[in-house]
């Protein structure tokens, strides 16, 4: 898979605040991306530099393998965290005006508007002022118009803030669907939950530097730290004198609707399949599973340096 745009070495400092330092990143076509880290960590300043709002002291972006360009901003949709729209104007006003200064025609955005408006379950709020919509509502209007000319690139900073878990639910939805019609998507978040549901890579930026870059599915199961849960009906004192000699037991747990469990850390691969006899041998095992860390486990080991 080709990338559709790569950070080579970007460096970029305030003052006395160094925001990146040398962070480099590449983001996969087709891909959803996610951009991790604490408040403060260089992830908008990166998106800003991506978007050329702001640029790097050192180090490069290309776009498409080429050094980006101003005129290649026009194939990038941006919502910034730092949301606002006109107040006093109408809704449909206000959504035509931006969409007229993404190029479109009268004709196509009033077009692209309505399938939008009637997607998202507004269409009764063109005619309404600005003035009189909730914060949600404002979110999603400012979404349509970011999508609207259909960018092979959308960056959406913190998009997920201010919605309800019905509304956050939605944007999922259209995300992954845009992604599916051949968009690339980057969003920051602080929404482990999101990360796990939608990103298909991400990289998690700390103290201005990229400490962690991958596919999800290969970072959580990097990080497992060889955990294993067995559900089992039988002896709980029997089966840890089995395997004490094998593996660390973690922790127990009385039986619930017949069966117990018992979580343990297995440092060797080569012993996984062991501990699975000696557990046979001693219980009735009904199943054995690795414990896959959250991505907010991972973020928070990672940020604290205990990764």
């Amino acid at each position: 898979m080709s990338n559709i745009i790569t950070a080579e070495h970007i460096t970029k400092s305030f003052s006395a605040h160094t925001a990146l330092d040398d962070v480099s990143v590449e983001i996969p076509r087709g891909s959803v991306y996610g951009l991790l880290g604490p408040n403060g960590a260089g992830k908008t300043t990166l998106i800003r530099v991506i978007n050329r709002i702001t640029l790097p002291d050192n180090g490069r972006i290309l776009f498409n393998d080429k050094p980006i360009t101003q005129q290649d901003i026009y194939r990038i949709g941006y919502l910034p965290e730092e949301r606002g729209l006109y107040r006093k104007m109408k809704v449909g006003e206000q959504a035509l005006f931006l969409a007229r200064l993404k190029g479109l025609s009268r004709h196509d955005a009033l077009v692209r508007l309505k399938e939008w408006f009637e997607r998202f379950g507004i269409e009764g709020w063109w005619n309404k002022r600005v003035d009189d919509l909730s914060k949600g509502m404002a979110q999603k209007i400012q979404f349509i118009v970011t999508v609207l000319h259909k960018p092979e690139l959308l960056i959406f900073d913190e998009p997920f803030s201010g919605f309800d878990p019905i509304n956050a639910n939605l944007l999922k939805e259209e995300i992954l669907r845009l992604r599916d019609e051949g968009a690339t998507v980057i969003f920051s978040t602080h929404n482990m939950s999101s990360v796990e549901e939608i990103c298909d890579h991400i990289t998690l930026i700390n103290k201005s530097k990229n400490i962690l870059s991958g596919k999800v599915d290969d970072i959580r199961r990097a990080h497992g730290g060889n955990t294993f849960t067995a559900h089992y009906r039988g002896d709980a004192t029997l089966l840890q004198e089995r395997v004490k000699a094998l593996c660390e037991v973690l922790e127990g747990e009385d039986s619930k609707m017949g069966y117990s469990t018992l979580k343990v850390h297995i440092p060797h691969d080569e012993d996984v399949r062991a501990v699975v006899a000696a557990i046979n041998e001693a219980v009735e095992l009904r199943q054995f599973t690795e414990m896959i860390p959250s991505m907010n486990d991972i973020f928070i080991r990672a940020v604290n340096g205990t990764l």
